[in-house]
């Protein structure tokens, strides 16, 4: 499953090759399930829960992408591999594109433009990302 496409990755320097760790995977695995589980906390502000389920999701995409044997340093190429590591439809990826760019505009010019269908949306993507994640897994 995308192996090939990841290799190339690798090829152009955008990916590094890095032998899966179990202990890291299972903490990242952790870390996003216990963040999408606090997203949906009803008390909290908006702009909470996406932070949460952004982040989330990421773990949860470095999980995948660690568990195939690669690394990467750029957020957003961990999002775009997710349809080579877990084969996630693009337009499912492109979800997680667009939150990207909201918490990049958040984090770096403290402008937070997030509404509740781009929550949920990032939300329901994360939910799908840690299914495909567990099952990489058999769990």
């Amino acid at each position: 499953m995308g192996d090939q496409q990841l290799e190339n990755l690798v090829r152009i320097g955008q990916l590094k090759t890095e032998p899966p760790a179990e202990a890291e995977i299972q903490g990242l695995v952790h870390s996003g399930l216990r963040r999408l589980d606090d997203a949906e906390r009803p008390e909290l502000s908006l702009e909470s829960p996406f932070d949460l389920a952004y982040n989330a999701a990421h773990a949860l995409a470095l999980a995948a992408l660690r568990f195939r044997g690669f690394r990467s340093e750029s957020r957003y190429l961990v999002f775009q591999c997710l349809q080579h590591t877990v084969d996630l439809p693009v337009e499912q990826w492109r979800v997680l594109d667009q939150a990207h760019r909201k918490r990049n505009l958040a984090e770096y010019e403290g402008y937070m433009d997030v509404d509740e269908q781009l929550v949920a949306a990032t939300l329901r993507v994360a939910r799908q990302v840690a299914a495909r994640v567990k099952a990489l897994s058999g769990d």
